[in-house]
């Protein structure tokens, strides 16, 4: 868990822009990567450069049949790091590194809220863009992936992620994965020395359950692992192209919000802030 936290929040819960620095016209993006911790909403109101959803579709520049998304819902995300412990076994990660991170985002009525942070996914992804070998690519379902075997292990990837949501693996991983099996068993191959980590949305999972003809989002054997894993049901996946999918569905009768938005990136991971109109009952 990090030491982060919203210490400094307005009333009614949004967090208080008072360096003055953000705006909602985006201004001030040259802050430190870490501070996007302070954009999440703990409220309905969000924190500047941030903007509530109320209904999310796939972008008309999507290529494939399928976008796939995750949607998150704070007010049942009880911080247990049950999703990183599967992510951590699925994907046979070293228990130095997280892919999944559970952030604080501090309280609200007394309750203390959560931020789940695996990779976004974005849309218009930065790590993508700088990635000078084409290991960064996006996948036409929209997921951004990691080419290992391409990568030269610059890190231009992780300065130009907003989100700090790669981590670097300065050695190899040969030891043992205190994860498994308690989690789950490992579904991909360790990754070479030398080359930045990151969350797939559990690409394996989904690719194989398709070719058997399940439904990722509705199968658990075709969903990511932290997905699957989550005890409160916090997490939901499916495809933004279907708008009778699960997370078509939450998105379009729940307000929303993404990460630092004003920064047009487009994430694929949208979150439900805690408050009465942003719970998903059930």
């Amino acid at each position: 868990m990090t030491e982060n936290n919203f210490n400094h929040l307005a009333p009614g819960g949004v967090p208080a822009a008072e360096d003055g620095g953000l705006s909602r016209q985006g201004k001030g993006n040259n802050f430190n990567r870490r501070d996007f911790i302070k954009l999440s909403a703990v409220g309905l109101a969000v924190a500047a450069g941030t903007r509530v959803i109320q209904e999310a579709k796939a972008s008309e520049g999507a290529k494939g049949e399928r976008q796939w998304a995750m949607v998150i819902d704070q007010a049942k995300c009880t911080g247990c790091g049950q999703c990183s412990l599967a992510c951590h076994a699925n994907n046979d990660i070293n228990p130095e590194l997280d892919w999944n991170k559970i952030l604080d985002a501090g309280e609200f009525n007394g309750e203390k809220v959560y931020l789940p942070r695996p990779c976004m996914h974005c849309e218009h992804a930065p790590c993508v863009e700088v990635c000078p070998v084409g290991a960064s690519y996006y996948r036409d379902d929209g997921i951004v992936m990691m080419d290992y075997d391409k990568c030269i292990g610059c890190r231009y990837c992780m300065v130009a992620c907003p989100y700090d949501a790669r981590v670097f693996n300065w050695i190899a991983f040969t030891g043992v994965n205190p994860a498994v099996p308690e989690w789950g068993e490992p579904e991909v191959d360790r990754r070479p020395r030398g080359v930045p980590e990151k969350c797939s949305f559990c690409y394996n999972r989904i690719d194989r359950g398709m070719s058997v003809g399940l439904v990722p989002g509705v199968d658990a054997e075709a969903t990511p692992a932290c997905v699957v894993t989550c005890p409160t049901g916090a997490r939901m996946f499916g495809d933004l192209n279907d708008p009778d999918s699960n997370v078509s569905q939450i998105l379009k009768n729940h307000p929303s919000y993404r990460l630092r938005e004003n920064l047009g990136t487009k994430p694929r991971v949208y979150y439900l802030p805690v408050g009465e109109e942003g719970i998903v009952e059930g």
